[in-house]
């Protein structure tokens, strides 16, 4: 019974839409609206710049982490917070209190897994900083860490190998937009070094 508490609440959490929010407060556009209608970090950095864009990457990475670590406080197998930590990441994709239009879950998930193992996150992150100098293409760098993500769980902690086999598949399905036009050769690259420290629509 626990457990589903927990996996409920952070779902919930996972619905607060940070980059809505954060648009909101500025007065501007739903960012699900304009530019790449998506209401994740590199959107919100197109529309209203670099302190914006931190707080809502902040903000994703944060409603990952907290409903995890609150959990590892209680007596949850790592198996059971991996569990807890997709529902934060499903409630960032698709958001009970914005019509289940959410975000593409990158941060979310890194918020989340840094949880429960830092040393993932730190791999993780290697791979998207490697393959975004390499390719230039901030789709590609998550795209390439949500790739490499069951692997490396695999060698670091495979308790949650299956959850995060889940938040492969998940975040991959909802970058299959960037996927098609990196394939079509219409995927926009990054232009700006300040874009390093966001996901592609996070």
């Amino acid at each position: 019974m626990l457990l589903i508490l927990f996996l409920i609440g952070a779902y919930l959490i996972g619905s607060i839409s940070t980059g809505v929010l954060m648009c909101h407060q500025l007065s501007l556009p739903d960012p699900r609206h304009h530019g790449s209608l998506n209401p994740g970090t590199t959107n919100v950095y197109r529309m209203a710049g670099k302190r914006a864009a931190a707080f809502t990457l902040l903000g994703d990475m944060l409603k990952g982490f907290i409903p995890v670590y609150i959990a590892s406080q209680f007596e949850f197998t790592l198996a059971q917070l991996g569990w807890i930590a997709t529902a934060a990441v499903l409630g960032h994709l698709w958001p009970i209190f914005f019509h289940f239009r959410g975000g593409k879950g990158v941060a979310t998930a890194l918020g989340a897994v840094s949880a429960l193992n830092l040393l993932l996150v730190a791999v993780l992150v290697s791979v998207w900083i490697i393959s975004f100098f390499l390719f230039k293409y901030s789709s590609v760098a998550s795209i390439n860490s949500s790739i490499s993500a069951p692997l490396a769980s695999y060698i670091l902690t495979p308790d949650i190998i299956y959850s995060v086999v889940v938040l492969m598949v998940l975040l991959l399905y909802r970058h299959q937009m960037n996927i098609r036009r990196l394939f079509n050769g219409t995927e926009p690259k990054t232009k700006r070094f300040s874009q390093l420290t966001s996901t592609q629509d996070s």
